[in-house]
Protein backbone atom coordinates (compact mmCIF):
# COMPACT_ATOMS: atom_id res chain seq x y z
CA UNK A 1 0.00 0.00 0.00
CA UNK A 2 1.28 3.46 -0.90
CA UNK A 3 0.87 6.08 1.83
CA UNK A 4 0.93 9.68 0.62
CA UNK A 5 0.62 11.87 3.73
CA UNK A 6 1.36 15.08 1.82
CA UNK A 7 -1.27 14.57 -0.85
CA UNK A 8 -2.25 17.98 -2.28
CA UNK A 9 0.17 19.85 0.01
CA UNK A 10 1.65 22.69 -2.03
CA UNK A 11 5.40 23.10 -1.69
CA UNK A 12 7.50 25.81 -3.29
CA UNK A 13 11.26 25.29 -3.27
CA UNK A 14 13.98 27.85 -3.86
CA UNK A 15 16.69 25.35 -2.89
CA UNK A 16 19.42 24.54 -5.43
CA UNK A 17 22.17 21.91 -5.79
CA UNK A 18 21.48 18.63 -3.96
CA UNK A 19 19.91 18.73 -0.45
CA UNK A 20 16.84 20.77 -1.39
CA UNK A 21 16.03 18.95 -4.63
CA UNK A 22 16.66 15.58 -2.94
CA UNK A 23 14.20 16.55 -0.21
CA UNK A 24 11.72 17.72 -2.85
CA UNK A 25 12.04 14.36 -4.62
CA UNK A 26 10.99 12.58 -1.41
CA UNK A 27 8.18 15.06 -0.75
CA UNK A 28 6.88 14.49 -4.26
CA UNK A 29 6.83 10.76 -3.54
CA UNK A 30 4.74 11.49 -0.44
CA UNK A 31 2.10 13.15 -2.58
CA UNK A 32 3.09 16.82 -2.38
CA UNK A 33 2.47 19.18 -5.31
CA UNK A 34 6.00 20.47 -5.82
CA UNK A 35 7.06 23.63 -7.61
CA UNK A 36 10.64 24.85 -7.83
CA UNK A 37 11.63 28.41 -8.63
CA UNK A 38 15.12 28.64 -10.13
CA UNK A 39 17.18 31.61 -11.25
CA UNK A 40 17.47 31.95 -15.02
CA UNK A 41 20.73 30.91 -16.66
CA UNK A 42 22.40 32.85 -19.52
CA UNK A 43 22.11 29.78 -21.74
CA UNK A 44 18.37 29.61 -21.21
CA UNK A 45 18.72 26.32 -19.34
CA UNK A 46 18.43 25.78 -15.61
CA UNK A 47 20.00 28.17 -13.16
CA UNK A 48 20.59 25.24 -10.80
CA UNK A 49 24.29 24.26 -10.89
CA UNK A 50 23.31 20.58 -10.60
CA UNK A 51 22.24 20.57 -14.23
CA UNK A 52 25.81 21.47 -15.18
CA UNK A 53 27.41 19.02 -12.73
CA UNK A 54 25.21 16.08 -13.68
CA UNK A 55 22.21 16.50 -16.02
CA UNK A 56 20.99 12.96 -15.32
CA UNK A 57 20.89 13.62 -11.58
CA UNK A 58 19.06 16.89 -12.20
CA UNK A 59 16.41 15.15 -14.29
CA UNK A 60 15.89 12.44 -11.67
CA UNK A 61 15.63 14.94 -8.84
CA UNK A 62 13.06 17.04 -10.67
CA UNK A 63 10.81 14.35 -12.11
CA UNK A 64 7.22 15.44 -11.49
CA UNK A 65 8.30 18.86 -10.22
CA UNK A 66 6.99 21.99 -11.91
CA UNK A 67 9.98 24.27 -12.58
CA UNK A 68 9.58 28.00 -13.07
CA UNK A 69 12.36 30.53 -13.51
CA UNK A 70 12.65 34.06 -12.21
CA UNK A 71 15.35 36.47 -11.09
CA UNK A 72 14.39 37.28 -7.52
CA UNK A 73 16.61 40.36 -7.56
CA UNK A 74 14.20 42.02 -9.98
CA UNK A 75 10.71 43.43 -9.52
CA UNK A 76 9.36 41.02 -12.12
CA UNK A 77 10.97 38.07 -10.36
CA UNK A 78 9.58 39.16 -7.00
CA UNK A 79 6.14 39.34 -8.56
CA UNK A 80 6.50 35.77 -9.83
CA UNK A 81 7.64 34.63 -6.39
CA UNK A 82 4.79 36.23 -4.48
CA UNK A 83 2.16 35.00 -6.91
CA UNK A 84 3.49 31.50 -6.20
CA UNK A 85 3.66 32.09 -2.43
CA UNK A 86 -0.02 33.04 -2.39
CA UNK A 87 -0.78 29.43 -3.34
CA UNK A 88 1.90 27.70 -1.24
CA UNK A 89 1.65 25.76 2.01
CA UNK A 90 5.37 25.26 2.70
CA UNK A 91 8.40 27.15 1.40
CA UNK A 92 11.72 25.28 1.20
CA UNK A 93 14.95 27.28 0.98
CA UNK A 94 18.71 26.72 1.13
CA UNK A 95 20.01 30.31 1.25
CA UNK A 96 21.99 31.85 4.07
CA UNK A 97 19.81 33.95 6.40
CA UNK A 98 21.35 37.20 5.14
CA UNK A 99 20.52 36.30 1.53
CA UNK A 100 16.92 35.54 2.47
CA UNK A 101 16.59 38.94 4.11
CA UNK A 102 17.96 40.69 1.02
CA UNK A 103 15.29 38.94 -1.03
CA UNK A 104 12.56 40.02 1.40
CA UNK A 105 12.19 36.47 2.70
CA UNK A 106 13.20 36.90 6.32
CA UNK A 107 10.80 34.97 8.53
CA UNK A 108 9.30 38.01 10.26
CA UNK A 109 8.35 39.69 6.97
CA UNK A 110 7.22 36.44 5.37
CA UNK A 111 5.07 35.42 8.33
CA UNK A 112 3.44 38.83 8.44
CA UNK A 113 2.53 38.61 4.75
CA UNK A 114 1.50 34.93 4.78
CA UNK A 115 0.53 33.87 8.34
CA UNK A 116 -0.45 30.33 7.31
CA UNK A 117 2.74 29.69 5.32
CA UNK A 118 5.33 27.35 6.86
CA UNK A 119 9.02 27.57 6.04
CA UNK A 120 11.79 24.97 6.15
CA UNK A 121 15.29 26.43 5.83
CA UNK A 122 18.26 24.24 4.90
CA UNK A 123 21.49 25.83 6.14
CA UNK A 124 25.08 24.69 6.37
CA UNK A 125 25.42 24.94 10.14
CA UNK A 126 22.87 25.92 12.74
CA UNK A 127 22.42 29.09 14.76
CA UNK A 128 25.14 31.71 14.59
CA UNK A 129 27.15 29.53 12.19
CA UNK A 130 24.47 29.66 9.48
CA UNK A 131 26.42 32.34 7.59
CA UNK A 132 29.63 30.29 7.44
CA UNK A 133 30.63 28.84 4.05
CA UNK A 134 30.79 25.08 3.91
CA UNK A 135 29.87 22.00 1.95
CA UNK A 136 29.21 18.29 2.41
CA UNK A 137 32.93 17.50 2.66
CA UNK A 138 33.67 20.08 5.35
CA UNK A 139 30.71 18.98 7.47
CA UNK A 140 31.75 15.33 7.20
CA UNK A 141 35.33 16.25 8.13
CA UNK A 142 34.07 18.18 11.16
CA UNK A 143 32.05 15.14 12.25
CA UNK A 144 35.11 12.87 11.98
CA UNK A 145 33.87 11.00 8.90
CA UNK A 146 36.83 11.76 6.62
CA UNK A 147 39.64 9.46 7.65
CA UNK A 148 42.26 9.75 4.92
CA UNK A 149 42.99 11.56 1.65
CA UNK A 150 40.15 9.80 -0.19
CA UNK A 151 36.79 11.47 -0.64
CA UNK A 152 33.79 9.76 1.01
CA UNK A 153 31.93 7.47 -1.41
CA UNK A 154 28.75 9.54 -1.34
CA UNK A 155 27.44 12.91 -0.13
CA UNK A 156 26.31 11.82 3.32
CA UNK A 157 25.63 15.25 4.82
CA UNK A 158 23.67 16.44 1.79
CA UNK A 159 21.52 13.32 1.59
CA UNK A 160 21.12 13.09 5.37
CA UNK A 161 20.14 16.75 5.36
CA UNK A 162 17.59 16.04 2.62
CA UNK A 163 16.01 13.35 4.80
CA UNK A 164 15.91 15.73 7.76
CA UNK A 165 14.38 18.44 5.57
CA UNK A 166 11.61 16.14 4.38
CA UNK A 167 11.00 15.18 8.02
CA UNK A 168 10.85 18.89 8.94
CA UNK A 169 8.27 19.49 6.21
CA UNK A 170 6.08 16.78 7.72
CA UNK A 171 6.48 18.35 11.17
CA UNK A 172 5.68 21.82 9.82
CA UNK A 173 2.62 20.54 7.98
CA UNK A 174 1.24 18.82 11.08
CA UNK A 175 1.67 22.00 13.12
CA UNK A 176 0.15 24.05 10.32
CA UNK A 177 -2.93 21.84 10.18
CA UNK A 178 -3.23 21.87 13.98
CA UNK A 179 -2.99 25.64 14.48
CA UNK A 180 -3.76 27.16 11.10
CA UNK A 181 -0.51 29.12 11.29
CA UNK A 182 2.90 28.62 9.76
CA UNK A 183 6.14 27.81 11.58
CA UNK A 184 9.78 28.14 10.62
CA UNK A 185 12.05 25.11 11.00
CA UNK A 186 15.78 24.97 10.31
CA UNK A 187 17.78 21.96 9.09
CA UNK A 188 21.58 22.11 9.23
CA UNK A 189 23.78 19.89 7.07
CA UNK A 190 26.41 19.93 9.82
CA UNK A 191 23.84 18.51 12.23
CA UNK A 192 22.99 15.80 9.70
CA UNK A 193 26.68 14.86 9.49
CA UNK A 194 27.00 14.69 13.27
CA UNK A 195 23.85 12.57 13.48
CA UNK A 196 25.25 10.12 10.93
CA UNK A 197 28.51 10.07 12.91
CA UNK A 198 26.86 8.98 16.18
CA UNK A 199 27.73 5.25 15.74
CA UNK A 200 31.39 6.27 15.44
CA UNK A 201 31.09 8.60 18.43
CA UNK A 202 29.73 5.68 20.45
CA UNK A 203 32.66 3.50 19.36
CA UNK A 204 30.61 1.11 17.25
CA UNK A 205 32.49 1.81 14.01
CA UNK A 206 35.95 2.62 15.33
CA UNK A 207 38.60 -0.04 14.49
CA UNK A 208 38.09 -1.70 17.88
CA UNK A 209 34.30 -1.63 17.56
CA UNK A 210 32.01 -4.55 16.74
CA UNK A 211 31.05 -3.08 13.36
CA UNK A 212 34.32 -1.29 12.75
CA UNK A 213 36.42 -4.36 11.94
CA UNK A 214 37.14 -5.94 15.32
CA UNK A 215 34.48 -8.65 14.91
CA UNK A 216 35.59 -11.39 12.49
CA UNK A 217 32.03 -11.84 11.25
CA UNK A 218 31.58 -8.21 10.25
CA UNK A 219 34.26 -7.36 7.72
CA UNK A 220 35.18 -7.20 4.06
CA UNK A 221 37.50 -10.01 2.95
CA UNK A 222 39.28 -10.85 -0.28
CA UNK A 223 37.99 -13.93 -2.07
CA UNK A 224 39.32 -15.78 -5.11
CA UNK A 225 37.80 -13.46 -7.71
CA UNK A 226 36.77 -10.36 -5.78
CA UNK A 227 35.62 -9.37 -2.33
CA UNK A 228 32.93 -10.41 0.10
CA UNK A 229 31.16 -8.30 2.70
CA UNK A 230 30.22 -10.53 5.62
CA UNK A 231 27.74 -9.29 8.24
CA UNK A 232 27.42 -12.30 10.55
CA UNK A 233 27.22 -10.17 13.68
CA UNK A 234 24.43 -11.77 15.71
CA UNK A 235 25.48 -14.89 17.68
CA UNK A 236 23.49 -17.35 15.53
CA UNK A 237 24.94 -15.91 12.33
CA UNK A 238 28.45 -15.88 13.82
CA UNK A 239 28.08 -19.49 14.94
CA UNK A 240 26.97 -20.57 11.46
CA UNK A 241 29.92 -18.72 9.90
CA UNK A 242 32.47 -20.27 12.23
CA UNK A 243 31.06 -23.74 11.68
CA UNK A 244 31.28 -23.17 7.93
CA UNK A 245 34.95 -22.12 8.07
CA UNK A 246 35.79 -25.01 10.40
CA UNK A 247 36.40 -23.05 13.59
CA UNK A 248 34.58 -23.02 16.90
CA UNK A 249 34.44 -20.83 19.95
CA UNK A 250 32.12 -18.43 21.72
CA UNK A 251 30.81 -15.02 20.71
CA UNK A 252 33.78 -13.41 22.48
CA UNK A 253 36.16 -15.42 20.29
CA UNK A 254 34.91 -13.55 17.22
CA UNK A 255 37.18 -10.70 18.28
CA UNK A 256 40.30 -12.89 18.32
CA UNK A 257 43.03 -12.93 15.66
CA UNK A 258 42.42 -16.66 15.20
CA UNK A 259 38.81 -16.05 14.15
CA UNK A 260 39.86 -13.35 11.70
CA UNK A 261 42.52 -15.65 10.23
CA UNK A 262 40.11 -18.58 9.91
CA UNK A 263 37.51 -16.56 8.00
CA UNK A 264 40.11 -14.86 5.81
CA UNK A 265 41.76 -18.14 4.87
CA UNK A 266 38.45 -19.82 4.10
CA UNK A 267 37.03 -17.14 1.80
CA UNK A 268 40.37 -16.51 0.07
CA UNK A 269 40.09 -19.87 -1.64
CA UNK A 270 36.45 -19.50 -2.71
CA UNK A 271 34.90 -17.85 -5.74
CA UNK A 272 32.05 -15.37 -5.45
CA UNK A 273 29.65 -17.94 -6.88
CA UNK A 274 30.68 -20.55 -4.33
CA UNK A 275 30.34 -18.07 -1.47
CA UNK A 276 26.89 -16.98 -2.64
CA UNK A 277 25.77 -20.61 -2.69
CA UNK A 278 27.22 -21.31 0.76
CA UNK A 279 25.60 -18.21 2.22
CA UNK A 280 22.19 -19.29 0.94
CA UNK A 281 22.63 -22.84 2.16
CA UNK A 282 23.83 -21.87 5.65
CA UNK A 283 21.74 -18.70 6.10
CA UNK A 284 24.69 -16.32 6.46
CA UNK A 285 24.35 -12.62 5.54
CA UNK A 286 27.02 -11.78 3.00
CA UNK A 287 27.34 -10.03 -0.33
CA UNK A 288 30.03 -10.76 -2.89
CA UNK A 289 31.54 -7.97 -4.96
CA UNK A 290 33.81 -7.80 -7.98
Amino acid sequence: MSVRPLRATRILSLALNLPGPAALMRLRAMGARCTKLEPPAPTGRSGDPMQSYNPNAYETLHAGVKVIRADLKTETGQGTLHRALAHTDILLTSFRPSALKKLGLGWRALHAAYPALAMVCIVGASGERAEEPGHDLTYLAEAGLVGDLHLPPTLYADMGGALMASEAVLQARLEQLRTGRGVRLEVALADAAHYLALPRTWGLTTPDGAVGGAHAGYRVYACKDGRVAIAALEPHFAKALMQLVGAGGTAADMFSPLAHHAVAQFVAGKTRRALDALAQRHDIPLLTMR
